[in-house]
């Protein structure tokens, strides 16, 4: 998933953290503050209804001989008209009508990289819905790539790389 052409212009995921492929600092992660990092996007197609953002490390828990998937961050109904999410983006900060989704820690909220070995990839994937999804009651992951089934108008993403200092 690259970013993605779109009738109004080109969906994009970017961060002034890191760059696509590059290292996420310290900061976003648990040796650091554990804050979101921030993130931007470009202009999604114009039928959009809302947005999901799901950041997510297929690397778990060893890079090597990966055996799952680990859910860092779940948003959905983010509104079109939003085009970023600030550092440590907090519930009060979130624009509404956005809800959350429950991580692999089984909490909501942004829960960074903390790889028990080797440099693990974090994806941050970004879609653009045609709809507006009912509340889900914070679904997990599966739930959510469910109800959004047949509603993706766009998608693109962001790769960070992350490996703990020991």
């Amino acid at each position: 998933m690259s970013p993605a052409a779109t009738a109004s212009g080109t969906l994009f995921l970017s961060s002034t953290a890191f760059a696509h492929q590059g290292m996420i600092p310290a900061r976003h992660t648990c040796d650091g503050c554990n804050v979101s990092p921030p993130l931007s996007w470009g202009e999604p197609p114009l039928a959009t209804r809302s947005l999901v953002l799901i950041v997510d490390d297929p690397d778990a828990p060893d890079p090597a001989a990966p055996r799952l998937t680990w859910v860092h961050w779940l948003l959905y109904n983010i509104p079109p008209h939003a085009r970023l999410l600030p550092e440590g983006v907090g519930d009060r900060d979130l624009p509404p009508p956005t809800l959350h989704g429950l991580n692999d820690w089984r909490r909501s909220g942004y829960g960074g990289p903390c790889p028990p070995i080797g440099t693990h990839r974090y994806f941050h994937k970004l879609y653009a819905l045609d709809t507006v999804l009912p509340d889900l009651q914070q679904p997990h992951k599966a739930r959510l790539e469910e109800a959004m089934q047949g509603h993706v108008l766009a998608a693109c993403e962001l790769i960070g790389l992350y490996r703990r200092q020991r």
